[in-house]
């Protein structure tokens, strides 16, 4: 792998698991240790750690913080309080989708944003750029080490680590900031992106390989493995998660993936507001939908979406669900066309593979 790229603060504990490493977005990162498939059913059952340290930390600070990212994302920041976080986009003036990101009050005058690591500096650069009143960023991201643990013994796991049982009791996109022997502060966010429950934790880049060790020590006896970016991806597929650069990027508005829940048109104005206000009353054209295949094979992105033998789109993500053993996938599909039970096929090597639009998520956890 080319010296080139940028790796985490826990590259080496990857290499002490025998990762596969990628080059993902410049980073490498392990797509798999043991198997994608052996790593998804472990998440699924008892838990997964996952290091997603690659991802951006953007700090906005100032008296009138809290407006000026409201003026910058689609979603209401007014609307959560201390501890609280929020998953909203983040869009241009003709409301395409810059990146989405979640975003945690820490308190009225502080408010801490995680983007995708694609977009690190960019989104970075925007929000410097854009921001209004008395409100500085920083781009924190080089200090931060995150590792999500998710499934459903990720609550015993850090029970045990931490030595109490408080954050059990965290509803979803909570976050508490906690101090790990004393001295380690570690933020623990109930956020993720598999749908099997669990936390994000963000700790100083220094201390991450040391908790990543104590996690995984918790955690190998109850059937908790290191999973990679292949698993990763499998798992947000399932629950219809978006994947930014496939799913959704500056060409699509939130209208259109899907998102119109994180969009508040109504109620206060955002960079890119009167765009998406002018497509939904011209009517939006597309929509972001799930398909399962009833034929044998897989959809991958940009394969073609058809109807009645036509081309209406393409795919954006797709693979074999490891827990419904069938193909799925999602793409654009004009908006008269998007009902759930339509039947589609995906063309994959010059033949039309059948199956129906369905709503995601693919399973119910």
């Amino acid at each position: 792998m080319s010296h080139d790229l940028k790796r985490t603060p826990l590259h080496a504990e990857h290499a002490r698991h025998d990762a596969r490493f990628v080059d993902f977005g410049g980073w490498d990162m392990p797509v798999q240790y043991t198997g994608t498939l052996k790593e998804h059913a472990a998440v699924r059952s008892a838990g997964g750690l996952f290091d997603v340290s690659h991802m951006g930390e953007v700090l906005v600070r100032g008296p009138e913080a809290v407006q000026a990212v409201n003026r910058l994302v689609t979603n209401d920041v007014t609307r959560i309080g201390d501890g609280q976080a929020q998953y909203t986009a983040m869009c241009l003036p003709n409301g395409g989708i810059i990146d989405d990101l979640i975003v945690y009050r820490v308190r009225e005058d502080e408010l801490f944003l995680c983007v995708n690591a694609s977009n690190r500096e960019k989104d970075f650069h925007w929000i410097r750029d854009h921001l209004e009143g008395e409100a500085e960023a920083t781009d924190e991201s080089d200090e931060w080490c995150q590792i999500a643990l998710q499934g459903p013994q990720a609550i015993e796991v850090l029970a045990e680590v931490l030595g109490h049982r408080d954050l059990a009791e965290m509803r979803p996109f909570r976050f508490q900031d906690v101090l790990w022997k004393g001295r380690t502060p570690l933020r623990i966010a109930t956020t993720g992106y598999t749908g099997s429950g669990g936390y994000e934790i963000y700790l100083p880049a220094e201390e991450g390989p040391a908790l990543w060790r104590a996690l995984f020590a918790a955690g190998d006896p109850r059937g908790i493995v290191p999973a990679g970016l292949g698993a990763r991806d499998t798992l947000r597929l399932e629950m219809g998660y978006c994947l930014y650069g496939n799913d959704i990027d500056e060409t699509t508005t939130p209208l259109e993936a899907g998102l119109g829940w994180v969009t508040r048109l109504e109620a206060g104005d955002f960079i890119g507001r009167d765009a998406l206000l002018a497509q939904k009353e011209a009517g939006i054209p597309r929509k972001l939908v799930g398909f399962i295949l009833s034929d044998r094979g897989i959809a991958r992105a940009h394969a073609p979406l058809l109807m009645d033998g036509e081309v209406v789109g393409e795919v954006t993500s797709g693979t074999m669900s490891p827990t419904l053993k069938q193909a799925i996938g999602m793409g654009y599909v004009p908006w008269h066309q998007s009902q759930t039970g339509t039947p589609i096929a995906a063309e994959i090597r010059g033949r039309a593979a059948a199956g129906t639009l369905t709503r995601p998520p693919f399973i119910t956890i």
